[in-house]
């Protein structure tokens, strides 16, 4: 099933996608073991980055060009992006690589010749566009005009920010739009992500919605299942120890695997809207309460609080029906234990 088929399909689980980011360390052997890991894991897509460290910043020692706090404190950004960056001409191998085990692959541009190179090489099903590259109308007009589905990361963008994006997209002729929450902090904590405005993004904009999560477990992840989430995106790496740039923040194999089954588990669990009980319900029923005789009962004999209980199981007559019997007389002799019908009455 193509990904976007399944992100607009309720009844589907959401899709999730590996990030391998900078965590092939610049070794190729590493990115297919990434991918190799999340195919195993179960996920439905992996995602590349595709940028140069000049196509996204200035070889520039000035102070705005340098980290301030975090995980990459004091770094150059263009030397934080030359050991990020996945090589172009990884990209197609790296495809053919992951769908031949069975897994999508798709990449976020971070320039217009970049989408060029993508449409020309990996033939993505659809486009991811970065938070931090929301407000580059340039490259979401030329990423629109591929006619492709897009998934935009909202970051810190404002409703004003992202009604542009979304504007810019659509008037220029984009795919559907998946909108992801996102806290663009690596790595990001819980607290004041406000998942419930996945729903608001998914109603003003007529869309889907998803999350970028970079926290460092999968409780966000799991509860925006329950918001409405078509997509779920995080980080992988084959080892945190391996000390990668992205690795303090992504998951290993097993946690990645543990969000498929999880995220899958939370989706069955969704159902519907219907008030009514569930098929396992069902099996249960023996265990509600009814009316037995608690002692024998002759034919004649008034019902009363001493020879009748409210008992499990519910073989006999409702507990709703206890005050319109109570004073009335049995019709045939009832030994204790007998479940009451209204053939006693």
């Amino acid at each position: 099933m193509p990904l976007i088929d399944q992100i607009l399909d309720p009844e589907q689980p959401p899709i999730i996608v590996a990030e391998l980011s900078g965590n092939h360390g610049q070794n190729l052997d590493t990115a297919k073991r990434i991918i190799a890991a999340a195919a195993n894991a179960g996920a439905d897509a992996v995602k590349l980055q595709t940028y140069t460290p000049d196509s996204i910043t200035l070889d520039s020692d000035r102070p705005e060009f340098i980290v301030q706090g975090g995980l990459w404190h004091g770094r150059r950004l263009h030397d934080l992006y030359r050991e990020a960056c996945t090589p172009y001409h990884w990209h197609a191998p790296l495809a053919s690589y992951a769908r031949k085990l069975g897994i999508e692959i798709f990449s976020t541009p971070f320039d217009e010749s970049a989408v060029e190179f993508l449409e020309k090489t990996i033939h993505p099903e659809l486009h991811k566009i970065s938070s931090f590259e929301l407000t580059h109308l340039p490259l979401l007009k030329r990423v629109a005009q591929t006619g492709k589905p897009v998934v935009l990361s909202t970051g810190m963008a404002s409703a004003e920010e992202i009604d542009e994006a979304v504007s810019t997209l659509r008037n220029n002729g984009s795919g559907e739009i998946i909108l992801l929450k996102c806290v663009s902090a690596y790595p990001s904590e819980p607290e004041g992500f406000n998942l419930r405005s996945m729903q608001t993004l998914a109603q003003r904009f007529n869309c889907q919605s998803g999350l970028s999560d970079h926290t460092l477990s999968n409780e966000v992840a799991i509860a925006s299942v329950a918001l409405g989430a078509r997509l779920i995106e995080k980080h992988v790496t084959d080892s945190r120890a391996a000390g990668a740039i992205d690795s303090a923040f992504s998951l290993e194999p097993p946690e990645l695997a543990a969000l498929v089954t999880q995220s899958r588990r939370a989706h069955a669990a969704l159902g519907s809207a219907e008030i009514a009980g569930s098929q396992q319900d069902a099996k249960q029923t023996h265990f509600r309460r009814s009316i037995y005789a608690s002692q024998d009962i002759e034919a004649g004999e008034v019902f009363t609080t001493e020879n009748l209980r409210i008992v499990r199981p519910s073989l006999g007559l409702g507990p709703k029906h206890w005050e319109e019997i109570l004073g009335t007389t049995a019709k045939r002799n009832l030994a204790a234990g007998t479940p009451l019908s209204k053939q006693d009455l």
